[in-house]
């Protein structure tokens, strides 16, 4: 049971680690000079990384509370 919580925890952090680069990505692009479309699609893209890294965050604390 403990190996399993301990799998958990790491697929979390995974996810979170993933969620928050790829936040950082898309911040990065929208600081380059595209057009529009691109840049609206990219503000969506940062919303939902910000959706997703929270989330994982979350899974991970709700995993183990002592766990940050």
């Amino acid at each position: 049971m403990i190996e399993l919580t301990v799998l958990e925890m790491a697929v979390a952090r995974q996810r979170a680690k993933r969620a928050e680069r790829s936040l950082n990505q898309a911040t990065a692009l929208l600081d380059e000079d595209h057009g529009l479309a691109v840049s609206l699609a990219l503000c969506c893209r940062i919303r939902a990384g910000q959706a997703r890294a929270k989330a994982a965050k979350r899974r991970l604390l709700k995993i183990s509370p002592t766990a940050h």
